[in-house]
């Protein structure tokens, strides 16, 4: 377990490049198993979760080798057995080896996934996709056993755009017999990645990016290269601590049109931005404005930017509404801020409301999630005097390199071991 200790109130400057997206390489290490070769994956985020998918690989018989930000997965002789409970409640992505392992084998059993508290987050989707291409579910307590005796192509629709769904569908239908079309698919950045990174490995997958994709499934897949997107939710997360405390701050590594919703945002607050083609730089405004959000499925604004925008929030002058429309357990930062002297208000499940600016001072506070642990980051690097925040493995979860990139600006930062 671990600790992250701030001294706030400092004004930051500086440089932050953007690592992997990991929203994206939790998918794609899974997806891996697919091929039938070895396959280089790079710009691989150097997190704790990559971690977790690097030990169910090698449980499973993979050979794994990590050199920097590069990982080279070689699958060819990996037996199809159950990846321990332990293991797989350490991450919800875990349940991509679902999708991989069906698709690979015709029979996978794996245990329900874990992951952030954020809300119920049921894999009903993903179940009855599975279904939909032939195979049986069985659920017992805990454990769910999926097979079939052969996959074959379907028409699926989501009754919402979810992420998950899209990709471990994908995942099973890319060596199912015939077409595979997913209708209401998510259209987020990792959807395409994971997409391209199986057509680099022979797939037929057309219309990733869009809200109906379409799997023509093939016997093999080959070795390839591939490359992890920038990180759409890290971008946003740094642009949102430089709007806050920030001078000429310069983020670097990115894809504008991927975090288009939040610029738009801080335009309406009145962020001074000057964008490029792969940068964006940052001052932050001797006065925020309001502003109310409203958290949808890409391209509008991420559930996972919505935590810690609420810490630029309380900086904000007057009164700011959040209406969280994706988990419905994602208002569990706001307790802790208002510890710190914020003053936000949870009207429903879905909705809430903060009024600012607000002085914040630093408290000893704990993440209930990755992402409200980036939210008192924020928080604490804005407020004045020291921040505590307790089950900072949540954060190591999403960041990579987190301490390093924001001492490098002017932090002052650090990360303590909790025997």
């Amino acid at each position: 377990m671990h600790r992250i200790i701030i001294e706030g109130g400092r004004q930051l400057s500086g440089k932050i490049k953007i690592s992997g997206s990991k929203n994206s390489a939790v998918a794609l290490v899974p997806a891996a198993v697919l091929c039938d070769e070895e396959v280089t994956i790079a710009n691989v985020p150097n997190i704790s979760d990559i971690n977790a998918l690097d030990e169910m690989l090698t449980f499973l018989g993979a050979k794994v080798k990590r050199s920097e930000d590069v990982i080279r997965i070689d699958s060819s002789k990996i037996e199809n057995k159950l990846i321990p409970e332990n293991m797989s409640k350490k991450l919800r992505a875990s349940y991509y080896f679902m999708g991989a392992l069906l698709s690979r084998f015709k029979k996978v059993e794996m245990y329900f996934p874990g992951g952030c508290s954020i809300g119920a987050r049921p894999i009903n989707l993903h179940l009855k996709g599975f279904r939909a291409l032939g195979a049986k579910v069985e659920e017992n307590d805990n454990l769910f056993i999926i097979t079939a005796d052969n996959l074959r192509g379907a028409k699926i629709n989501l009754d919402f755009a979810s992420v998950g769904a899209t990709i471990n569908l994908m995942l099973a239908a890319v060596k199912a017999e015939g077409t595979t079309i997913i209708s209401n698919a998510a259209k987020e950045p990792h959807v395409v990645n994971v997409a391209t990174f199986l057509n680099n490995m022979g797939a037929k997958i057309s219309g990733a990016g869009t809200s109906e994709i379409k799997i023509v499934g093939v016997k093999h897949l080959h070795s390839c290269f591939h490359e992890v997107v920038p990180d759409y939710v890290e971008t946003g997360t740094y642009m949102i601590l430089a709007s806050a405390i920030g001078k000429d701050i310069t983020i670097t590594n990115i894809i504008p049109d991927h975090v288009e919703s939040l610029i738009s945002k801080l335009d309406d607050m009145g962020v001074p931005m000057q964008i490029g083609v792969d940068f964006i730089k940052i001052n932050a405004p001797l006065k925020l404005k309001q502003t109310n959000i409203k958290t949808q499925v890409y391209p509008g604004f991420p559930t996972d930017l919505q935590q810690p925008m609420a810490a630029l929030l309380t900086q904000a002058t007057g009164k700011s509404t959040i209406n969280e429309t994706i988990w419905e357990n994602r208002f569990l930062n706001l307790i802790e801020l208002n510890k710190m002297g914020a003053t936000a208000e949870t009207v429903t499940n879905s909705k809430a409301v903060i009024v600012g600016p607000t002085k914040l001072k630093g408290k000893n506070v704990k993440a209930t999630d990755l992402r409200a642990g980036a939210c008192l980051v924020i928080a604490g690097l804005i407020a004045d005097g020291k921040t505590t925040i307790e089950n900072a493995d949540y954060i190591l979860r999403g960041y990579e390199n987190i301490i390093e990139k924001l001492t490098n600006i002017g932090a002052k930062i650090k990360l303590e071991e909790i025997e």
